[in-house]
């Protein structure tokens, strides 16, 4: 078992909810910037999401900004993402991705290359 294990995909039409969720079996990203990324077929990874160590600072893509909401929750060492009026164009692998690069960074990096740690990531499909 990775480090980062997400799940809560699955086939939603346009206009519904998921959320998704990543746990780490330890604390061991506590201290770290966390984020959310996603891959639709034929194209690059993508950032979607991130938050800062304490929660306290959170940086959205322009596209998914008042739809999406991250959240994490230290004690459980877990990460959400509640996707709300998800549409078709979000249909991707979500993939949830720790940057160890920076100890408590207050500003969330976008950039795929500081995020060393990923999950193997769970299906969003969202159907017209």
């Amino acid at each position: 078992q990775g480090l980062l294990v997400e799940s809560g995909g699955g086939l939603v039409q346009a206009g519904g909810s998921l959320r998704l969720s990543c746990v780490a079996p330890t604390d061991t990203f506590k201290n770290y910037v966390l984020g959310w990324f996603r891959q639709a077929p034929g194209k690059e990874r993508e950032f979607v999401v991130a938050i800062s160590w304490n929660g306290g600072r959170t940086v959205y893509t322009d596209s998914v900004q008042g739809r999406f909401t991250i959240i994490r929750d230290n004690s459980k060492n877990a990460l959400y993402l509640q996707m709300n009026n998800l549409e078709v164009e979000d249909t991707a692998v979500y993939y949830c991705a720790a940057d160890v690069t920076r100890f408590r960074a207050q500003v969330p990096s976008r950039e795929l290359r500081n995020y060393g740690y990923w999950g193997k990531g769970t299906q969003v499909t969202v159907s017209s």
